[in-house]
């Protein structure tokens, strides 16, 4: 364990206690990386929030989870590219070939997708200097200035994560397991 401790339901602030609890009721069990945000509720409430608002966004969850994923992978996250696997792969509905590229880091052979991969991982790298060229061809495959603007809060939502669990190192959880990932 790194420099963050993974903190139970049972000895959280109260108010972090409650979202931990929400999660739980969610997805049945609660990930490692809300058990190390919930030393801060603030961190826990900012990142289920983020949660939320990128499942309200106009991508649909294929591609919501390419998002998160393409910036894990940049951001080389093992726990957050594990984590979203399943959930692409078992809640999204992600065929397996397009989720095996973006762990592979390879192009894709659905070219919406694979523009919206490469766009989220040129923000990632680029911290936002996109180019003209960049945005012209991930707006070439009918993605709008609403779809730039939600790649952003992906990559917000992500990057949250992606540090967190630089810092902490967190262990990877049961439910993850099968989709264990290193980028190296």
């Amino acid at each position: 364990m790194g420099n963050l401790k993974i903190t139970k339901k049972e000895n959280a602030k109260p108010e972090a206690a409650d979202l931990l609890a929400g999660v739980e009721k969610k997805y049945g069990f609660i990930p490692n990386l809300m058990s190390v945000f919930a030393d801060s509720p603030a961190a826990l409430q900012a990142y289920v929030a983020l949660s939320d608002l990128v499942g309200k966004s106009s991508f649909n969850p294929e591609e919501q989870q390419a998002i998160l994923l393409a910036t894990s992978y940049e951001n080389n996250c093992d726990y957050c590219v594990a984590a979203h696997s399943m959930v692409a792969a078992k809640m999204a509905g992600m065929p397996t070939d397009r989720l095996s590229a973006i762990r592979a880091g390879t192009q894709i052979s659905d070219k919406k997708i694979d523009q919206l991969v490469k766009f989220t991982k040129d923000v990632v790298a680029h911290r936002g200097n996109v180019s003209k060229e960049s945005i012209a061809d991930f707006q070439s495959v009918g993605y709008t200035n609403q779809h730039i603007l939600e790649v952003l809060l992906g990559v917000a939502m992500k990057t949250l994560s992606n540090y967190t669990n630089h810092i902490a190192e967190t262990p990877l959880d049961p439910a993850f397991s099968d989709f264990k990932w290193n980028k190296n």
